[in-house]
């Protein structure tokens, strides 16, 4: 019976595998789940359950009544195959009992078939560094295999499972004969059921299976009915470790990519309702997911089960919303892996490390975390488990890197912590101190005489360091210069893998100490790293074997990711380089702007980007036209991630142009090349017809262009037809159904335009098109950003003859009070919270055509105040009273200023000489004094309005 089971299963996972089994019916799937997890739990010790012949999602009834659609088919299924029949891994074992031999088979053939589109069944497996540790991104490694001969083994594969101890295995030698093959054929079965399984995952979509959660994962702790029992009783309960780690396979299997599904969670204690809501019943599930794993941490022996039992935790931590639940479930997991960190199996040192990674990056930065990173070294360190027997001495995590350097540089600690950060002093020390007697002799993955930790857990531990860094970097620079020491030593070594991960913990490091720096920085200035320590950093850097890694042509990865690291100087740091430094990063940059390979292309080009705005770099016209070359070059390339990268620091060469516009000396305008300017409007031009990824800095860059044009160059011929085009390009991206990042964009940039008073702005053909585009869009873009950004620019123009004939005013006025009206008029609710920006930025946009409207364009305000006037006087004094909500810069004015800008329109107004017998200018006089008579109710403002008006 088992082996016919076996066969079925096998069959019903060839057909998933090969795509010939479409479960697009939900009766197909929910008869292929109840079939299966019967089967997972086929001949389980003190369990027999009874299963309906239907599972349904959660939004069905579960136990619906109604026989599957062929019932007879539905029975079928069970005898359906589950693995494909490729052997990749099979090797004839020496003289072993038959029942050992077959499921070493089974498992070899379940590691060899990977699903269609997805990763193998070991999912996060050492040596394939570019999707190692979930939840984070991998970092991806040059295609020289280095860390082929540090695999970590999978609990499937055949070689793995010859390692393993009789006392790991499926029945002990004493339960030999009959009852023992029994017994292994049925857990053969269950691994097969378990196969088949994460074939299904595998062939469905998420969404579709996460209707079927409750089914397999608990919610409650299990009574050991039909419902209770889960993926986590076999974790728990199975006596064969294969099988635990099979079901733990699936679980990982299912929590992977789950953050949206399991976003829905809130963990809270009040909700005394006659339902439990859907997101108690997941933040419960979660709960009792870490409670099942930590339990199966502590209990578990064999040391494959235990790496999948971490990478399963890894995987929980990695999607679970921690900002939602209560405090404790980290604390709790933080706790119990300390040990395994030093456990004699390389696999399980790996995964603690990668569990550890996942609680610094998930929703990094937490409370709890940041509490737990500011512990004593000592806390919880002490308590071995008895389950881990292989511990060194209690004192292992004090020892510091050797080496008086590292401590005389190191940053003193942070006030109020009395020992270093325990995590980062393991990971220091598993990158650059030798290995350890006491687990060597486990450690397979290691080269042969190698006197380090294996590349995998070294590559790990830099992978937690980078976490540290990015998510906690307040705790990781009290090391900054020791983590120097650790990049150097790491870029210095012959392993390609190890310096990509050295120069990723770099650039990680550069990128806290800039956010630091920045304007809109909470960081106190005293709790900053100082700069003349980061420059000290850099000079380091730059000193060492970065320069080497940027020259590395035969690894372009590296090469890539040097570029990257090098763009992370704090600009500050930068101008205080030694000048042979900042030299060499220029002509560095510069010279490998010509690089073959793509991907170095690319990132130089972004590199380049980042400089071009250094205050102390961006005056310099010499360094500043290198650039805009070495950039157009890149825009002509045929890949297009080379493009958007060329296209976005154009955009930022382009403001820096702008920014050198509002400095007094005028030399740096004088001595830019015009021929330059014309090169880069042309290319511009071209990149705004490329994909929207080059396209949305393109227009950016024609906006700044267009802005910065001198006098002197508009006058040309030459430049006549240029503005033109880059005018009509700017319209066209407008107007197009483009994203809304490019629209904005081409917005933007339009408003720039709008800024250089030497362009013929209402008088040159192209205003009524320009103005036309930003009028369609505020009245109906769907998109309100997009809408905020157009009230803005058609607010810019600052005399009354730049909008054009008294047509055009009326046209643009009319839009504004229209789109007013519309400022609702959305079906997506994301929109909303953008509504009363809208409304304040077009408010701030009528009120500035009035302060600016002749005695031709009142008849026509009058006209549209008539019917409107109440709906636009009730925004304008919300404006007045509460002024921007939104997330737009330049909507945002005080009270007094918002109110300034009413009075000087009626000051305006009041002052325009009207013909005798109009009464368009009193009609709109009293709307304004109405609008502030009722602002300034009870403050005396009839005095000021006197003072204003006309009378």
């Amino acid at each position: 019976m088992s082996q016919l089971l076996q066969n079925a299963l096998k069959g019903i996972q060839s057909l998933l595998n090969g795509g010939k089994m479409k479960l697009t019916q939900t009766d197909e799937l929910g008869a292929l789940l109840a079939v299966l997890k019967k089967a997972m739990f086929h001949g389980l010790p003190g369990l027999n359950i009874e299963m309906p012949t239907v599972l349904y999602p959660t939004l069905l009834p579960q136990y619906d009544g109604r026989p599957p659609v062929k019932p007879q088919q539905s029975e079928s299924t069970a005898s359906r195959p589950m693995v494909n029949k490729k052997k990749k891994y099979k090797i004839k074992p020496r003289k072993t009992p038959q029942g050992e031999e077959e499921e070493e088979e089974s498992s070899s053939e379940m590691e060899a078939v990977p699903g269609p589109g997805t990763s193998r069944v070991n999912m996060h497996d050492r040596n394939t560094r570019c999707s190692s540790s979930p939840g984070v991104q991998g970092l991806p490694v040059d295609g020289s295999g280095t860390l082929g001969k540090e695999r970590v083994s999978s609990p499937f594969t055949t070689s793995s499972w010859k390692r393993v101890s009789s006392s790991e295995s499926d029945y002990s030698d004493a339960e030999g004969g009959l009852q023992g093959k029994m017994r292994s054929y049925q857990a053969k079965v269950r691994q097969g059921a378990l196969a088949c399984f994460l074939s299904t995952i595998k062939s469905i979509e998420k969404k579709v299976l996460y209707g079927y959660w409750s089914a397999f994962v608990p919610d409650t702790p299990e009574l050991g009915s039909p419902q209770s029992v889960s993926l986590m009783t076999l974790a728990l309960k199975d006596p064969s470790p294969k099988t635990r780690a099979c079901a733990l396979q699936v679980l990982s299997a299912i929590l992977e990519g789950s953050k949206q599904f399991l976003s829905v969670a809130e963990d809270t204690s009040d909700h005394k309702r006659a339902f439990t809501p859907f997101s108690v019943m997941i933040a419960s599930s979660i709960r009792e997911l870490h409670r099942c794993l930590l339990l199966a941490l502590v209990a578990e022996s064999s040391s494959q089960t235990l790496t999948q039992i971490i990478k399963c935790l890894a995987n929980l931590v990695s999607n679970a919303p921690y900002n939602r639940l209560k405090l404790s479930l980290l604390t709790k997991v933080w706790n119990q892996i300390k040990p395994y960190i030093r456990h004699k199996d390389v696999n399980v040192r790996v995964s603690s490390l990668t569990l550890l990674g996942a609680i610094v990056s998930t929703h990094a930065p937490l409370p709890e975390v940041q509490l737990l990173l500011q512990q004593p070294c000592s806390s919880g360190l002490s308590s071995s488990n008895s389950a881990t027997p292989h511990l060194s001495p209690a004192d292992w995590w004090k020892k510091a890197p050797a080496g008086s350097s590292l401590e005389e540089t190191s940053v003193s600690s942070p006030k109020g912590s009395l020992e270093p950060c325990w995590l980062i002093r393991l990971c220091i020390s598993t990158v650059v101190l030798p290995k350890e007697d006491c687990y060597s002799g486990g450690d397979t993955g290691s080269a042969a005489g190698s006197t380090f930790e294996p590349s995998p857990m070294r590559l790990e531990a830099l992978q937690v360091l980078a976490h540290l860094a990015r998510g906690y970097f307040s705790v990781a620079q009290v090391y900054l210069m020791e983590l120097g020491e650790v990049i150097c030593k790491c870029m210095g070594e012959a392993d390609p893998s190890i310096q990509l991960h050295g120069a990723k913990l770099l650039e990680e490091l550069g990128t806290g100490l800039i956010q630091q720096y920045k304007p809109d920085s909470t960081i106190a200035p005293e709790q900053r790293v100082p700069v003349f320590l980061v420059v000290m950093f850099w000079t380091v850097m730059l000193k060492g074997p970065l320069p080497r890694a940027l020259q590395s042509s035969e690894h372009p990865t590296l090469q890539a990711s040097a570029c990257d690291a090098l763009s992370s100087i704090l600009p500050e740091a930068f101008s205080s380089l030694p000048n042979d430094r900042q030299i060499l990063c220029i002509t560095m940059l510069l010279g490998l702007n010509d690089s073959k390979n793509r991907l170095v292309k690319a990132a130089t080009s972004r590199a380049l980007g980042v400089y071009v705005l250094f205050p102390c770099l961006r005056q310099d016209v010499i360094f500043v036209a290198d650039t805009a070359n070495a950039i157009l070059m890149s825009l002509q390339d045929k890949s297009l991630n080379v493009r958007a990268k060329a296209a976005w620091s154009l955009g930022n060469l382009t403001d820096t142009l702008i920014v050198n516009m509002e400095t007094p000396d005028p030399s740096f305008q004088e001595e830019f090349s015009g021929l330059l300017l014309l090169k880069m409007l042309r290319s511009a031009i071209e990149a705004s017809k490329d994909k929207d990824k080059v396209k949305s800095n393109a227009v950016r860059a024609l906006g700044n262009l267009l802005h910065f044009l001198q006098p002197s160059h508009i006058e040309k011929p030459i430049f006549a037809e240029i503005i033109e085009e880059s005018i009509q390009a700017l319209i066209s991206t407008v107007l197009i159904e483009a994203a809304m990042k490019v629209r904005w964009n081409a917005c933007y940039a339009m408003g720039n335009v709008f800024k250089n008073p030497a362009l013929p702005l209402g008088t040159a053909p192209w205003t009524s098109q320009a103005y036309d585009a930003l009028t369609s869009v505020v009245t109906s873009c769907k998109n309100f950003k997009v809408r905020i950004r157009s009230a803005t620019a058609l607010s810019i123009p600052s005399k009354r003859e730049q909008y054009g004939s008294v047509e055009q005013y009326a046209q643009i006025w009319n839009a504004l009070v229209t789109a007013l009206q519309k400022s609702e008029d959305t079906t997506d609710f994301l929109e909303f919270k953008y509504c009363a920006s809208l409304r304040t930025q077009i408010c701030q946009a009528l009120i500035h055509l009035l302060s600016l409207a002749r005695a031709s364009d009142l008849p026509c305000i009058k006209e549209t105040l008539e019917p409107n006037g109440d709906m636009v006087r009730s925004y304008l004094l919300q404006f007045l009273k509460s002024g921007t909500e939104g997330d737009d810069p330049g909507a945002s004015h005080s009270p007094q200023e918002r109110d300034q800008m009413v009075k000087m329109a009626l000051k305006h107004i009041s002052s325009i000489q009207a013909l005798t017998g109009d009464t368009a200018r009193r009609a709109v006089m009293d709307f304004l004094e109405n609008i502030l008579t009722i602002y300034f109710d009870a403050s005396g403002s009839q005095v000021a309005l006197l003072e204003l008006s006309d009378r």
